[in-house]
């Protein structure tokens, strides 16, 4: 079971069967596991310690020995509950569970009282063993108001049943350096469950940015496609009403482009697909003139490094022209740091950016380019502006 802050990237702790082997753990399995049980572990050997030092006391006082090892144990069951609670609430600052707070220190109040009646060293040893409790079972707390009380608890606890001031300056020395320690093993466990979200959320990151580029390629190219066959397919029917013999050869083209586009729709699910800017540029230049519009390229000298970039923007700006202009002509050119496609035949509603341009603009944006669009009167303009 996990805290507030730990529930949702430690998850698969609590889904999965209890008890499970090491080796079947993932790494932050393993290192919040490690961390409890260590937390554990080291409560249960610093009592077992004061236990053992006041063993000598057993052979005199057999009663008040076994009291003093009941108490031990039920400070331990109650440190041990409250812990459990400090470690489910980090990192978290409240509300500080109060049942088994209240349980340990209830608890710690009757230790001390029983420990004044205890004989020979007994009540020095159940000061610390008081002591020790307190401070490992609500070390873990960030509430500040919880840390400064658990100080002075401590120190009463150390020093009432002895009355020595050394032996309260060691527990509350020690008791301090243990609520350290609590809190630093917990906010080390913290750093390793917010590393392994991070971890998570890059690689979600990754499949979405991936499920994007294949998106916007399909879009690209069946866009393309689609406009294309579409061009050719009215040609087509616009011979066939004339009774003209060219519609067949239309229809042929209308076949092969959708074979091409079959083939392509292929590549881009293998991941195969490339883009070429010149490519790019003599399908466009086909394409228009297919469809009766005029086209002009003057492309010499654009950078190698950008033919991909500008091949998207061709693509784009051709598929906007066959599908919302009545353009009779497009220049493609280059001057001056800028690849131009603009067109004579801009329709009212074309001065809106569409989102496949918005879709470029976007991926051109982490390489430093930029991507204005301008109407003029009749004229369309999509420039790429190098950075």
């Amino acid at each position: 079971m996990l805290g507030q802050g730990w529930s949702r990237a430690l998850s698969r702790v609590s889904s999965r069967a209890w008890p499970r082997g090491w080796s079947s753990r993932g790494q932050v399995e393993r290192v919040d596991l490690y961390t409890r049980q260590s937390l554990y572990v080291i409560a249960g050997l610093m009592n077992g310690v004061l236990l053992l030092g006041a063993v000598p006391a057993a052979d005199d006082h057999p009663a008040a020995y076994a009291a003093f090892v009941a108490g031990a144990v039920a400070l331990g069951a109650a440190q041990t509950w409250a812990l459990r609670d400090a470690i489910r609430l980090y990192p978290q600052s409240g509300p500080v569970p109060v049942r088994s707070t209240a349980v340990l220190v209830g608890l710690a109040v009757l230790a001390l009282a029983g420990a004044l009646a205890l004989p020979t060293d007994l009540p020095e040893a159940a000061g610390l063993v008081v002591a020790f409790s307190l401070a490992w079972g609500l070390g873990g707390y960030r509430d500040q108001r919880v840390a400064g009380a658990t100080i002075v608890a401590v120190g009463l606890a150390a020093c009432l049943p002895s009355g020595n001031l050394g032996t309260a300056a060691y527990g509350v020395l020690a008791g301090a350096f243990f609520m350290v320690t609590v809190r630093l093993s917990l906010w080390l466990l913290d750093i390793v469950v917010e590393l392994d979200r991070g971890r998570d959320a890059q690689a979600a990151l990754a499949v979405a940015e991936e499920r994007l580029r294949f998106s916007r390629d399909v879009h690209d190219v069946l866009g393309r496609r689609l406009a294309t066959i579409a061009v050719q397919a009215e040609l087509a029917a616009t011979l066939a009403g004339r009774g003209d013999d060219r519609a067949a050869g239309r229809m042929l083209e209308v076949r092969s482009l959708a074979h091409d586009g079959l083939k392509e729709a292929r590549e881009l699910a293998r991941g195969y697909r490339a883009v070429d800017l010149a490519q790019e540029l003599d399908g466009a230049v086909s394409l228009l003139r297919s469809a009766g519009i005029d086209a002009v390229v003057e492309v010499d000298g654009l950078p190698e490094a950008w033919h991909e970039p500008a091949a998207w923007v061709v693509r784009e700006a051709v598929t906007n022209v066959l599908r919302h202009s009545r353009a009779t002509c497009v220049e493609m050119t280059y001057a001056a740091g800028a690849l131009t496609v603009v067109n004579d035949g801009a329709l009212p509603e074309s001065g809106r950016d569409g989102s496949g341009l918005a879709e470029v603009r976007a991926r051109l944006a982490p390489l430093g380019a930029t991507l204005d669009v301008v109407r003029d009167a009749d004229a369309f303009t999509v420039r790429m502006v190098l950075p």
